[in-house]
């Protein structure tokens, strides 16, 4: 039997288990040297069934503990429809709900389930604070020279080293910082694409990506996502030939929140080889993960330098700062080219704080700390919507990140649900927002990453009775 169907098979057995109630909820699964021994496998082939369990959420790692029976084990709520191929056409372009859902957020009254950015709560400001001032001495200029157009030598060594997941295959030279994930994002479409090309994105996708796309004159085409593994492989071979580019989230999108498996992965990656076409990879979320490993992005599999891989530390550091990077692979110097152009560097300040941070190992720290908390309030917020809204909701499952999508029932217009709920202080993001086309009007997306409250328990519930008047 190969190795792959063998896990599969262990998985199974234990998956069962907890569907029959053998295994309850909090109970402790054997360790996996114990499925090891039980089996007669290699240890790495009961690591990967239970990497399989953690990836559907049925279980999870606990610190020194081991592996237990999940809560979303028991989930009550069915997941979001995965939606159809989508291409140019049948448009209707969401400008019009974004703008009303960021006229809120200079009101502090408002609960903002809708904002995209960690709450400030789970940030470590002060120490951010100190590592500033630190900079500020340390640097002979107080960083008002320009840097290199190819960004912080001491960020990119920096970010080269701490991205163990790539397993080394990157060094400083490789990497080109940025002013932000989407300006990196925006420069790997500039390099690859010209104004009438066809790209390709998932779907529901972030807004951000799709107004960048049509700001630039981009053909979109939106390739169904799977709420759990992520984009439809089988869709988007359908459509390769018409493709200039690719840009995706492969590690917890925005706003499904899903996983792609690491076979997938490859698969897209050799996939796209073949074709010569870009993949522009948004890994913006990727160390925010509620398995016991860090997932890998695409580019640990790409071999002919097509993966362009976009980061930054806006979601789980500082928002503010602006400082992202990208490893461009093949195109690193259009890349180069046109930062020059653009802006000739990027600050250094914030760049040498972030690089002082992630040396000396406060960065890990802080995202044990994070993780913990928004897993937390991810749990928190699946049970109150349990609890308050309509029985027929669907919910998706993330497995990283801070985003929920849900699907409520088809009658309900979420976009005119977000004018009566404005009025009662609660903001959120309308489903049709994450579309070029006509669809996911009766769909939300909320934002847990906060630290869970009474307050935003009863805020939640209120968000409930108000879906469950408009039925």
């Amino acid at each position: 039997m190969k190795k792959e169907a063998l896990y599969l098979k262990i998985a199974k057995v234990i998956e069962e288990q907890i569907d029959s109630e053998t295994l309850k909820l909090g109970d402790k699964l054997p360790s996996i040297r114990s499925i090891q021994k039980i089996y007669n496998v290699s240890i790495n082939t009961a690591k990967q069934a239970f990497l399989e369990l953690e990836s559907k959420s049925l279980i999870e790692a606990r610190p020194k503990s081991g592996y237990f029976v999940s809560k979303t084990s028991r989930r009550k709520f069915s997941l979001p429809t995965v939606s159809r191929l989508k291409s140019s056409g049948d448009e209707k372009h969401p400008e019009d709900l974004i703008s009303k859902v960021f006229n809120t957020l200079e009101n502090k009254d408002i609960r903002q389930f809708s904002l995209g950015v960690p709450d400030k709560s789970l940030l470590p400001i002060a120490k951010l604070n100190k590592g500033i001032i630190a900079v500020v001495q340390k640097l002979n200029d107080g960083g008002t020279s320009y840097e290199p157009v190819q960004g912080s030598i001491n960020l990119r060594r920096t970010v080269a080293k701490w991205s163990l997941v790539l397993e080394g295959k990157l060094t400083e030279d490789d990497i080109v910082t940025t002013s932000g994930t989407m300006n990196a994002l925006y420069n790997c479409l500039i390099a690859v694409t010209q104004r009438g090309d066809t790209i390709a994105v998932e779907t529901p996708v972030y807004f951000g990506i799709l107004q960048m796309a049509r700001s630039m004159g981009l053909n979109v085409i939106e390739i169904p996502n799977n709420p759990l593994t992520g984009i439809d492989l089988e869709a988007l071979k359908k459509v390769l030939p018409k493709l200039k580019a690719c840009c995706f989230i492969s590690n917890f999108s925005n706003p499904l929140g899903c996983l792609m498996p690491d076979e997938h992965k490859k698969e897209l990656v050799r996939m796209l080889t073949e074709y010569n076409i870009p993949l522009i990879e948004d890994d913006l979320y990727g160390n925010l993960f509620f398995g016991a490993t860090r997932p890998k992005p695409c580019k640990a599999f790409d071999e002919a330098g097509i993966v362009m891989w976009c980061g930054s530390v806006s979601k789980t550091l500082a928002p503010g700062y602006r400082v992202g990077w990208v490893a461009p692979g093949k195109f690193k110097d259009k890349i180069i080219r046109q930062k020059l152009l653009q802006t000739i560097s990027t600050p250094s300040l914030y760049q040498e704080v972030i690089a002082d941070f992630l040396e000396h190992g406060r960065y890990d720290h802080h995202l044990r700390m994070i993780r913990t908390k928004l897993y937390m309030s991810c749990l928190k917020f699946q049970g109150a919507i349990e609890d308050y809204f309509p029985h027929n909701t669907k919910i998706s499952q993330p497995q990283g990140g801070f985003m929920l999508w849900l699907e409520l029932d088809k009658k309900i217009d979420t976009a005119k649900l977000f004018d009566i709920a404005i009025k009662q202080k609660i903001s959120f993001a309308p489903g049709r927002m994450f579309s070029l086309h006509n669809q996911y009007n009766n769909c939300m997306r909320l934002n847990y990453g906060q630290e869970w409250n009474e307050d935003i328990d009863f805020d939640l519930k209120r968000l409930g009775n108000i879906v469950k008047s408009a039925m």
